[in-house]
């Protein structure tokens, strides 16, 4: 006896849409939380009735919604995620605005807001790195909210230069293929006044604990932090001081169990340490400014 097809197959060959009850019922079926919001999306993003049931076939199948989607929403943008590129995480943007604050504190030092549009006008365009870049979310986020930027974002991986390009290129953004400073610009060197670093920091152990639309569709380089989650974040925090302007500030995110150890490191590195956190998003960043010159010093 041969079974009927699903609904889903039906309509793939079909013009007929799919409902948004047999959309919830199957994106349920398959586990998905938030079945009803899913459902929307899907059928607001979808194209045609084919492309619908295309894209509940995918999400059902344990794609991230992101990469079925094709964008996620961070800090407010649409941002594009090609298939297999890492996803912006929501605690990220906690990352992005900590970034944010310090940049306008560059753009108006000393807390002199109500000189901040002169300041626009005379001052050279902040320095951004974004190392680790995935998607390029920060990167662009950053863009989004500053008046004057000069973007660089960094990834090892093709597909995520690639993506990040598309999201960051229209901005004015550059974008490099390499390990972490490797392939910027010797001409950065010094002049960086804000560097965030998304790095992965889960710890290889761990790996199999996670959810597995991140373990089986997210590329392993994006996650896998080492025997502690920090061997990438340490590098990070090494070569740091090399890059920054006086007074810039290096960010990364990372677990609250991991910022202990790795504020040790930044002060190791000459850095001023300190650490950010937000509960509600579960989200942790550790901060690194290199002092600011003295007047009269030479360097």
């Amino acid at each position: 006896m041969s079974v009927p097809p699903s609904p889903l197959s039906r309509s793939v060959a079909s013009p007929e849409p799919l409902s948004r009850s047999v959309i919830v019922t199957a994106l349920r079926a398959a586990g998905c939380v938030f079945a009803e919001d899913e459902a929307q999306l899907l059928i607001s993003t979808a194209q045609t009735p084919a492309d619908l049931a295309a894209m509940v076939e995918r999400r059902v199948a344990g794609l991230p919604l992101e990469h079925v989607l094709g964008w996620a929403e961070f800090c407010g943008l649409r941002i594009t995620v090609d298939p297999g590129v890492f996803v912006p995480r929501r605690r990220t943007e906690f990352l992005a605005r900590q970034a944010v604050a310090l940049a306008r504190q560059v753009a108006a030092p000393d807390g002199q807001a109500d000189q901040a549009d002169q300041a626009v006008r005379v001052r050279p365009r902040t320095v951004v790195v974004d190392l680790c870049c995935g998607s390029g979310a920060v990167g662009a986020a950053l863009v989004a909210a500053l008046d004057r930027v000069e973007l660089h974002a960094v990834d090892i991986g093709l597909a995520e230069v690639r993506c990040a390009h598309r999201n960051v290129a229209a901005a004015g953004g550059r974008v490099y293929e390499g390990d972490l400073y490797e392939p910027l610009p010797a001409t950065l060197r010094g002049r960086v006044d804000v560097l965030v670093a998304s790095a992965p920091y889960v710890p290889t152990e761990a790996i199999d604990l996670l959810p597995s639309e991140a373990r089986i569709h997210e590329p392993r380089v994006a996650l896998d932090g080492g025997a502690d989650g920090l061997d990438v974040v340490r590098r990070v925090i090494a070569e740091a001081p090399l890059w920054l302007a006086p007074a810039g500030c290096l960010l990364v995110e990372m677990s609250e169990r991991q910022a202990p150890q790795a504020l040790e490191t930044v002060a190791r590195a000459g850095l001023i340490p300190r650490v950010a956190s937000f509960d509600e998003l579960n989200a942790t960043v550790v901060i690194g400014t290199r002092p600011a010159l003295q007047r009269g010093s030479g360097g």
